[in-house]
């Protein structure tokens, strides 16, 4: 059996935004969306309604607009997603977390579902990002990319022992929309002062640009096979990863990387290519569990 796209919903206008573009995703891959509204509950709502008790809280009511509000507004977008919307008691982190189990992948919006306090990873996107157990979509960017016109899905390559679910994932997405898969490996010259670098500086380069280009052959070798009519175009860079996938995501409908997850809430903070994407990219970013993340 699939599993559904799960939407974190709040109500808010970015929020908004990604239910709209979880919609879109669930049609592209034939899936059934699932939208999840958290809410903690307060003391009124906790008690049983009595026999004769005219309504239930103005509180409650609010938590159940929000949830058929926003499930109408998914239907209205395309009538042939089956969508289920649920408003579950609960911290929004845990319940979206449990939520990741069973989830094909995760999808929030940029701003909206309020800030975790107590974690210095600072939003319920990274939180989620470093701990779910599905990949992890965050919905930002700019009208272009959001509605998909670039035509183009763009994947930051790992290394090939770690990244396999990864590259699965993209080119599923490209597949899904028809579109070229855009691979990226970075590499760097050798820092001044190392044996490479002594040598030649021209000569280490490419050096470093060789293994960076076969890493990619290795990573591809199985999957481009399973996958022969997803356009793939691949390209070995000099310079920072984080740097050099924010700004090709201007030119991408959706950028994925791989990150390892982890029980310690922090765990997004060493893993900094990721962190730069979900506060600097123009596209919709997804973040999917490396192989051997805990």
């Amino acid at each position: 059996m699939e599993l559904p796209v799960v939407v974190g919903v709040d109500g808010s206008a970015p929020n908004l935004l990604a239910v709209d573009w979880a919609v879109d995703e669930a049609a592209r891959l034939g899936l059934s969306l699932r939208l999840v509204h958290t809410f903690v509950p307060r003391r009124d709502q906790r008690a049983p309604a009595r026999t004769g008790d005219p309504e239930p809280s103005s509180a409650r009511v609010l938590e159940d607009d929000i949830v058929t509000v926003t499930a109408a507004r998914a239907r209205r977008r395309d009538p042939d997603v089956k969508v289920d919307a649920e408003a579950v008691p609960g911290d929004v982190l845990p319940v979206l977390m449990e939520e990741s189990r069973h989830a094909s992948a995760l999808v929030i919006g940029a701003g909206g579902l309020g800030e975790l306090t107590g974690l210095l990873l600072g939003s319920v996107g990274q939180a989620l990002a470093a701990r779910a157990r599905c990949p992890v979509i965050v919905v930002r960017g700019d009208e272009a990319g959001l509605a998909g016109r670039h035509e183009r899905v763009l994947l930051g390559a790992g290394d090939p022992g770690t990244s396999g679910e990864v590259v699965r994932f993209a080119f599923r997405e490209a597949a899904a929309r028809s579109c070229t898969l855009d691979i990226v490996r970075a590499w760097k010259s050798p820092a001044r002062g190392t044996a490479d670098h002594s040598r030649s500086v021209p000569g280490a380069a490419r050096r470093h640009e060789a293994r960076a280009s076969a890493l990619l052959d290795t990573l591809l070798r199985d999957v481009v096979l399973d996958h022969p009519g997803v356009r793939v175009r691949t390209t070995t860079v000099e310079g920072a990863a984080r740097s050099q996938l924010v700004n090709r995501s201007a030119a991408a409908d959706l950028v994925i990387v791989g990150a390892r997850r982890g029980r310690n809430p922090l765990g997004l903070r060493s893993d900094r290519i990721a962190q730069a994407l979900l506060h600097r990219a123009q596209c919709p970013v997804a973040v999917v569990p490396l192989s051997g993340g805990s």
